[in-house]
């Protein structure tokens, strides 16, 4: 529709277009209303909320083993990562130190959740902008991961895997194996990616100098991840916030933190958000092959003296002790009892920094559940990097952006 006249040389109409959500790069859960001079966006509003899942709220109602089911459902390709931020911030208000095995298992479970999320990220970028090729060869390695995530906890998409003090399961023996076969097999499609793109020149055209955010820009607006590196913003919370094996002593002997480099660029456009997470991939291959055969016996969960943990399912079965202690916790109102108090925790996901907010009264539940999804951050500022583009440029800087449209909702 019409929407009025810009001053000029001579009088041009304004007009108004809604861009999304049945437009394929939004992925029908993304709506921006744009407005346009010609082709070119002179302004852009981006509407949230199309899911109405109410995510946090339902934190307020779940226990704190129970709420990992809804953290599957934030951000969808990567459900894994979710799963562990959310865990590690409540072992933080229960004050739980898992066992070195459990935080090793978790390290490398989250190495492959980041590989995952950009696998997907740089083959749809890449599929939005043309390069149906490039999806293919993304998309295949990462049907691998799923199998790997499946063989740990049955479960695809809807993991649901780790738990207060532990995981669900122990890995298979076989696991380990399998993880190297992938290890072993994903550089050659990396490699097919950048032959494929990196010297493409539609590609460097359609990217290059696209959706440009400064460095100061990218830290007054509040990024994190691989975006914010892109712009020359070196900060990785494994790095300034160390947790699980990216700390030392990770394992109580002594160990170093695993080895690993964060790439930083400089370009701040989409070009170099795709290269960064290109590079990102093959850093978290290097840290996942550090620790899959490092992996230390003993037990995945902690030993359940206060009641903050599951049994295991053999004690419940076959003893009454195990059978008491589960029904507390699961059944009812005498389980968890997590000190009053409020506490807040974040991981380096693959989109940046995903933190949980949680406000204790020592019920079973959460007084308060927040959370701080990387997505909800970065689409904000989709009006500042659109601007003075034209309309084919919106589907680069949306790739670019990763944005999960789960994760905007509150």
């Amino acid at each position: 529709m019409r929407r009025g006249l810009i001053e000029g040389p001579g009088p041009r109409e304004l007009w108004c277009l809604n861009f999304g959500p049945q437009h394929p790069a939004t992925h029908t859960t993304l709506r921006l209303v744009l407005e346009l001079d010609g082709e070119t966006v002179v302004a852009c509003t981006p509407h949230i909320g199309y899911l109405h899942s109410g995510f946090e709220k339902l934190g307020e109602h779940l226990d704190y083993n129970q709420y990992v089911t809804i953290t599957d459902r934030m951000n969808y390709v990567s459900p894994m990562a979710n799963n562990i931020a959310w865990h590690h911030t409540c072992e933080k208000l229960f004050g739980v130190e898992i066992t070195p095995r459990c935080k090793a298992i978790r390290t490398i479970i989250a190495e492959l959740a980041r590989i995952q999320d950009h696998l997907l990220c740089v083959g749809a970028a890449a599929l939005d902008l043309g390069a149906f090729t490039a999806f293919l060869y993304g998309f295949n390695e990462r049907e691998w991961i799923n199998d790997l995530f499946e063989e740990v906890c049955g479960a695809r998409f809807t993991t649901s895997y780790t738990r207060v003090g532990g995981l669900m399961y122990e890995i298979p023996p076989e696991w380990p194996r399998h993880v190297k076969e992938f290890l072993a097999r994903l550089p050659r499609a990396i490699s097919d990616l950048e032959n494929l793109l990196n010297r493409n020149r539609l590609f460097i055209e359609r990217t290059k100098g696209i959706g440009y955010m400064s460095r100061e820009d990218a830290i007054a607006w509040g990024w994190t991840g691989p975006l914010a590196r892109a712009s020359g913003v070196r900060r990785d919370l494994r790095k300034d916030e160390p947790y699980l094996c990216y700390a030392d002593n990770w394992d109580g002997k002594g160990s170093s933190a695993v080895s690993f480099q964060v790439p930083v660029a400089t370009g701040g456009d989409a070009l170099a958000r795709y290269l960064v997470r290109l590079e990102e991939i093959k850093q978290a291959v290097s840290i996942t092959r550090q620790l899959i055969d490092n992996i230390p016996p003993g037990p995945v969960n902690v030993l359940p003296n206060d009641k903050a943990t599951l049994p295991d399912k053999r004690e419940v079965y076959f003893s009454i002790e195990g059978l008491i202690h589960h029904f507390e916790l699961i059944m009812t109102n005498r389980g968890f009892t997590p000190p009053v108090g409020e506490v807040y925790g974040a991981n380096e996901t693959a989109n940046g920094e995903l933190g949980f907010y949680i406000v204790s009264d020592g019920g079973r539940c959460a007084y308060r559940a927040r959370c701080r999804p990387p997505s909800l951050v970065h689409f904000q500022a989709f009006e500042h990097l659109i601007v003075g583009h034209q309309i084919s440029d919106v589907v680069a800087v949306m790739g670019s952006l990763n944005i999960i449209a789960a994760e905007l909702d509150r």
